[in-house]
């Protein structure tokens, strides 16, 4: 069996896919379904974590129920792209939390955004109030979502 994933063998890629899909899995859970001893699978889990694999756990939140099921997505096109107006971009950005995700793109445009709101109106004023102030942003172009078809936070199996 090939290995893509340097440093991780079948079972590591196995806890993985296991914790991914249930986060607040036992051990002796985990280790029964990647077909390990308790002790080995707890010495797995604690390299990963070491090594920075896996980087957290968290709780899964179901936005709707909060009332938060307007989603756009916006394309930001900087006026400046050299690396001090992206970093600069970067850190004022990180500070929004109505922005779930941003990605910088190789494309017609410099950054996605995935924006979380209430409304079209919330959206508007954080688009006007927050999005359009950030440093060097040149145009912004919006893309509301009606329906999310697939949002899988699990990582999709990653062994053969």
């Amino acid at each position: 069996m090939q290995n893509d994933w340097p440093g991780l063998d079948r079972y590591d890629r196995r806890i993985l896919e296991v914790l991914s899909e249930d986060g607040r899995i036992s051990i002796a859970d985990l280790a029964r379904r990647i077909g390990l001893s308790k002790s080995p699978t707890q010495t797995r889990l604690r390299r990963l974590e070491t090594d920075g694999v896996i980087t957290g756990y968290r709780a899964l939140i179901d936005p709707i129920r909060l009332g938060l099921d307007h989603v756009a997505f916006v394309e930001v096109r900087l006026h400046d792209t050299r690396e001090a107006a992206l970093a600069a971009f970067n850190a004022a950005v990180a500070k929004i939390g109505e922005i779930e995700q941003v990605h910088l793109i190789a494309g017609k445009f410099d950054y996605l955004m995935k924006i979380r709101t209430r409304s079209m109106t919330e959206y508007r004023i954080v688009l006007a109030e927050k999005i359009s102030t950030l440093p060097h942003v040149a145009g912004t172009s919006t893309y509301v979502a009606m329906q999310a078809v697939k949002e899988d936070a699990a990582l999709a199996p990653i062994y053969p």
